[in-house]
């Protein structure tokens, strides 16, 4: 997203407030500045850049962002991302070996969740893959909990940490 796309998104959220009947300087904005990642991918061939205000990302509405974030709090779930990141599409036995998850159920119960949340597709061929338009995302939240849990900067703790 462009700080052009920031600054409009930012004056959507002032009308809105006029229109609810508040000033803008009476919505509590939290955090100011802008947020956002990017990334870059040759094969395949992906551009994803985002950028929004702190107020907008906590302005979102936090059902989907949770089911995103639930799909991938299990460690086979992030194992099938990895795989399917790293490998490209899979069949569902070529996933199941890999991961090395014993039956097709536990396969299918984890590919349900990855799916639902957008994060995988089943493809006409039946392969499991990740969604083009979540690869880059995926990868992004891997390494945003990856530096927060403090595997990115050793010895690196916030305050009180």
């Amino acid at each position: 997203m462009t700080e052009d796309l920031a600054e409009r998104v930012a004056e959507l959220e002032r009308r809105v407030a006029a229109l609810e009947g508040r000033s803008a300087e009476s919505v509590p904005d939290g955090p100011q500045g802008i947020v956002g990642y990017q990334g870059e991918l040759s094969d395949p061939e992906l551009s994803w850049e985002i950028r929004l205000s702190p107020p907008a990302v906590l302005a979102l509405p936090d059902g989907p962002r949770v089911e995103v974030l639930s799909a991938l709090a299990n460690a086979d779930r992030v194992a099938l991302v990895r795989l399917l990141a790293r490998d490209g599409p899979q069949t569902g036995a070529a996933l199941r070996a890999a991961a090395e998850l014993g039956s097709p159920g536990r396969l299918y119960h984890h590919l349900k969740a990855l799916t639902a949340a957008g994060l995988v597709e089943q493809d006409r061929r039946g392969s499991y893959r990740l969604r083009a338009t979540a690869t880059i995302p995926a990868l992004v939240l891997l390494t945003a909990a990856a530096d927060v849990a403090g595997q990115l900067r050793p010895g690196v703790r916030g305050p009180g940490g």
